[in-house]
């Protein structure tokens, strides 16, 4: 059900189902706009640091797109734009989104019997005033042990391929095998809905 506060507009520069499941389920209206930025340039060896660059470079491309072809024009609301990115951290090492099918199955495999975190990054910015605001959350999922028959099913269906670290925890075939989710399972999914909350919250101030 959408809000009937229509104080402000929100752009979410994502093309992720998940966040847009999300952001619906919070009561807002949206429109989408999504960005093209090459994510392999941008490197950081912390995973909070990287996808709060990432985030933030979503955002400085969805804003010179807008600017340049005037797909926005300002009235009396404010807009915001709401960016975000997500990895999932294996045994201290950083994961997106797997580069084909045979990482993604090391990285399923992996996942199996083990436990993985994840990092997500919201990043808001108000292009009325320009204020920008952005933060980070975390969680841990446990699994239980995943058959490779399974994992094999995953991999046919494609369901790793675009998600951070393969790892797609709402999908039918990945929930029976969630042992547990520490912190926000909406953090794992892509948007953290407290948090996302409390960045709209500042970015009007």
């Amino acid at each position: 059900m959408a809000r009937s506060d229509s104080s402000f507009k929100i752009i979410l520069g994502s093309s992720s189902m998940a966040r847009r499941e999300i952001l619906a389920e919070m009561g807002y209206e949206f429109t989408i706009v999504t960005a093209d930025i090459d994510e392999k340039c941008i490197r950081k060896e912390k995973p909070e640091e990287l996808v709060m660059a990432l985030a933030e470079a979503k955002a400085d491309a969805i804003i010179s797109r807008i600017q340049s072809t005037g797909q926005f024009e300002e009235d009396d609301q404010a807009t915001l734009l709401i960016t975000a990115d997500t990895v999932v951290v294996y045994e201290g090492k950083i994961r997106e989104k797997p580069s084909d099918q045979k990482e993604a199955r090391e990285f399923i495999k992996g996942y199996s019997g083990s436990h993985a975190a994840v990092v997500g990054s919201i990043f808001v910015c108000n292009l009325k005033t320009g204020t920008r605001k952005g933060g980070w959350d975390t969680a841990e999922v446990y699994f239980h042990d995943i058959p490779d028959e399974v994992i094999d099913n995953m991999i046919e269906e494609g369901i790793t391929q675009n998600v951070a670290g393969g790892l797609m925890l709402e999908h039918p075939l990945t929930l029976p095998f969630v042992e547990a989710v520490v912190g926000e399972a909406d953090t794992v999914m892509g948007l953290s809905k407290a948090l996302t909350e409390k960045l709209i919250a500042e970015a009007l101030l």
